[in-house]
């Protein structure tokens, strides 16, 4: 036996397979250690089909295999390349098959940038809760500045593309600069100086915070709180300019406006010289549109007042009311023949009514409506008695149908007749049998030794017994049928339900009484009970 086999066998080491230690040191490397940050340089980069990335972090003296999924990678900002100084957040693992260590990358961003961007965002979110990027602190700016102050470096390009602009769109504006730095570590305190500077002096109607594009290393001193308290501090509304377009700093959110460029900055805060330019010529156009239409207005009104002056002179009125008065001639002829014509036609129409309304033919119509109102009623009174005798008398037969005695006497005379019926057919058996039983007897005696007529005689006592027994199991049958059918008549019969409390309500004239609504008050009823009758009278109803 070799002895490697002796070694495995021996109980008391402690013997791994390779997958065994690889699975314990990757639970050890997990639970030790768990989530840490390196910060190293990018190479080895590469990405399969499967959409993972596989690269290693290296410093001068070693490297790190690192691995980072799909799931994970799909929301980073960015593409790594080799070369780039990046910084990972992830767990340390092993890769069992090859028993290599790595680390698994859930996060990764830029070294350096990274800090700078946790700040920014830090700060963002401390200013706006104090309400410091809040809409309504924002102020206005003025729509023709007269001196617009400027705080940037003298020597960058941003101030040349500032006055370049200002001078091109509104030269009558004045342009004060502020000198000061705008990048690095003495930047913060001398921006800080100038807004404090131009606001206590308030020499310019608005101010411009510009500086030209960089990295966010480069535009940080814009990121600085004191530089946006200072901002909001301003008694001068402020406008900030810095960077390019898609570059956002903790001022732009502070300042009054913000542009995207320094440019942008000097055309928000200059209005355009062609434009206001254009806009006088419009308004010039539109006063000179509106004295031509008032000359115009003013002439027409002297036209007409010499037309009415005209049309009033003493002599034209004089020829229309002579004119008038023969038109009210006319008319008035007119009205004075059509209202006799009127009056003509209206009394003869009073003539046909009075007729019509003449009291001895409205008494024959009235005698004759009346004669067929008679006819009709005694019709109706006939039908209605037939109908109600009718009626009544259904009801009669009904209740003497379903009247509990007659139903008893009926189940009575029924019982009678089925006893009756039993008993004759029993004793018609009975009878039959004792005849058949002395003809067999006699005909034993005179054919038959006498053991024969004994044992002839036991079986005739037997069946004799036997005969006995069956009348009285039919007796008892009939009896309990008979019981059976008094009780169901007990449970269906009016009586036992007025036994539990109930009534039934009849007319002074039997007629039962069903319904509330065909009873009225005061009218006079008799309730049967259980045990005698009540009479009443009806005093309220529901």
């Amino acid at each position: 036996m070799s002895s490697s086999v002796q070694a495995g066998a021996d109980p008391g080491r402690n013997v791994f397979t390779v997958s065994r230690l690889n699975r314990e040191v990757l639970v050890l490397l997990e639970r030790g250690l768990g989530v840490v940050w390196v910060e190293g340089e990018l190479s080895n980069f590469s990405q399969p089909s499967s959409g993972h990335w596989y690269f290693s972090l290296k410093d001068r003296d070693a490297q790190l295999r690192c691995a980072m999924f799909r799931l994970k990678n799909s929301t980073l900002g960015f593409t790594p390349k080799a070369g780039q100084q990046v910084l990972a957040r992830g767990r340390i693992s092993l890769y069992e098959p090859r028993g290599d260590y790595q680390l698994s990358v859930e996060h990764m961003e830029e070294a350096g940038v990274g800090a700078l961007k946790r700040e920014f965002e830090r700060l963002k979110v401390k200013l706006a809760a104090e309400g410091l990027f809040a809409l309504e602190r924002k102020r206005s700016l003025p729509g023709f500045p007269r001196r617009i102050g400027v705080v940037t470096s003298p020597s960058g390009a941003a101030i040349r593309d500032v006055l370049h602009i200002l001078a091109r769109r509104f030269p009558p504006a004045a342009v004060l600069i502020y000198p000061t730095s705008v990048q690095g570590a003495a930047a913060v305190p001398a921006i800080v100086e100038a807004l404090q500077l131009a606001s206590a002096r308030a020499e310019c109607d608005v101010l411009i915070v510009a500086r030209g594009g960089g990295s966010l290393e480069d535009l940080w001193a814009f990121n600085d709180e004191r530089v946006a308290r200072a901002i909001c501090a301003s008694t001068i509304p402020v406008v900030s300019g810095i960077g390019h377009e898609i570059d956002f700093t903790i001022a732009d959110f502070v300042a009054d406006a913000r542009a995207p460029t320094p440019s942008g900055a000097a055309e928000l805060v200059a209005p355009d010289r062609n434009a206001c330019l254009e806009a006088l010529a419009r308004t010039a156009e539109r006063l000179s549109a509106c004295m031509r239409r008032e000359l115009r207005s003013v002439a027409a009104r002297l036209d007409g007042g010499a037309l009415r002056l005209k049309l009033v002179h003493p002599g034209v009125r004089l020829v229309q009311q002579a004119q008038r008065l023969d038109d009210l001639e006319q008319r008035l002829t007119g009205a004075v023949h059509r209202e006799y014509r009127t009056i003509a036609t209206r009394l003869n129409a009073t003539e046909q009514r009075l007729k019509l309304a003449h009291p001895g033919l409205r008494l024959s119509l009235q005698v004759q409506r009346l004669g067929d109102l008679e006819q009709r009623l005694a019709g109706a009174a006939q039908r209605e008695l037939r109908t109600t005798a009718t009626r009544i008398s259904g009801m009669g037969q009904r209740l003497k149908l379903a009247h509990p005695g007659l139903r008893l006497v009926q189940q009575v005379q029924r019982l009678d007749d089925l006893e009756q019926r039993l008993a004759g057919a029993v004793r018609s058996d009975m009878q039959d049998h004792r005849n058949r039983v002395s003809d067999a007897f006699a005909r034993l005696v005179q054919r038959s030794p006498e053991h024969l007529v004994r044992e002839f005689r036991l079986k005739h006592e037997a069946l004799d017994s036997r005969l006995r027994y069956a009348w009285k199991e039919c007796a008892s049958r009939k009896e309990h049928r008979w019981d059976l059918a008094r009780r169901t008549l007990d449970m269906v019969s009016p009586l036992a339900t007025m036994s539990r409390g109930f009534a039934i309500v009849t007319r002074t004239d039997g007629t039962l009484v069903t319904d509330a609504e065909s009873i009225a008050i005061g009218d006079e009823i008799e309730t049967r009970l259980a045990r005698g009758r009540l009479k009443a009278r009806v005093t309220g109803k529901e």
